[in-house]
């Protein structure tokens, strides 16, 4: 974790303890295989959207070339989302309030929400127009709601327990996010307000991306007796890919300590690997093989990963 403001995370009568069920097998690793010209002409830049923290968090953007640009500060608050375009920043206060900030311009979204619980993350919608968060006390499960970034036409999309670390996939069917105790994530159709467990998942503390189509998803997955620690964003974790449907998790055909794993609009998947001066992200296509890799900037080593930018 970045940075641990609480020891245990309250959310209404879920508490965030140690992992108990039992633990899951590990995620498998297949040997890589090599891309054709036209899967490698699909290259990504390298810019990207990162945070770290130090003395209070700040949101970063990061371009090949170019300074790191501060999107945001939010301060000491954990609960902070980057959008997909890589120009705005939401968060939520200690006080409940949403926060929308792009480029001078700060605007409050929502107000009483529940600050000071780190894993109740906001999350951006696909277009970069719409902010996702919890808005605790409507029921038992917790109420999921959107609001336009200016703070307008605000609605409830469902209820869910999966209220966690929320990630939204790229055609904006659903939402997916980790329930507060660590037992499990699941799955919110936005279409039609139900959310339903994904299977093959028992525990996890962190949602960090959902395919298109929301088939895939992109977990940290513990096992029995893990430090599930306090619900802040993870500056790096080793990923589990798991198929929402069967629950089969899938093997990520990376070589290299994995801290990481995003997946992009197009149904690409991008693989981020731990090294010794600066990390590295490798680029597979929808068959899994390698299409491309390219190094991180050295300054954003040891900082959490939000978004990857075309």
């Amino acid at each position: 974790m970045m940075h641990k403001t609480l020891a245990v995370v309250t959310l209404g009568a879920s508490v965030l303890l140690a992992a108990t069920p039992a633990a899951a097998a590990a995620v498998s690793v297949a040997p890589v295989g090599t891309a054709d010209d036209a899967t490698a002409a699909r290259a990504i830049s390298g810019a990207a959207v990162y945070a770290g923290y130090q003395r209070g968090y700040t949101v970063s953007r990061h371009r090949p070339g170019a300074a790191p640009s501060t999107l945001a500060k939010p301060g000491d608050s954990p609960q902070f989302a980057a959008s997909p375009d890589g120009r705005k920043v939401a968060w939520i206060t200690a006080g409940g309030l949403l926060r929308v900030r792009e480029g001078a311009k700060v605007t409050t979204a929502a107000r009483g929400l529940q600050g000071g619980t780190p894993c109740l993350s906001p999350a951006w919608s696909p277009d970069s127009r719409r902010v996702a968060y919890v808005h605790v006390g409507r029921n038992p499960a917790g109420s999921v709601s959107v609001v336009n970034a200016d703070g307008t036409g605000e609605r409830v999309l469902g209820s869910t327990r999966g209220v966690c670390h929320l990630a939204w996939s790229p055609d904006g069917r659903y939402l997916a996010g980790y329930a507060g105790t660590t037992a499990g994530v699941y799955r919110l159709d936005v279409k039609t307000g139900k959310a339903a467990k994904v299977k093959g998942v028992a525990l996890a503390n962190h949602v960090q991306s959902l395919s298109p189509g929301g088939r895939y998803v992109v977990v940290r997955t513990l096992r029995a007796g893990d430090d599930a620690g306090d619900g802040s964003w993870p500056e790096w974790f080793t990923p589990t890919l798991v198929d929402t449907v069967t629950g089969r998790r899938l093997p990520i055909a990376v070589k290299g300590r994995q801290i990481g794993a995003f997946h992009l609009a197009d149904g690409r998947l991008v693989v981020r690997l731990a090294g010794s001066g600066g990390n590295a992200l490798v680029v597979l296509d929808e068959r899994g093989r390698v299409v491309q890799r390219l190094s991180e900037p050295v300054a954003a080593k040891n900082q959490a990963l939000l978004q990857i930018l075309r």
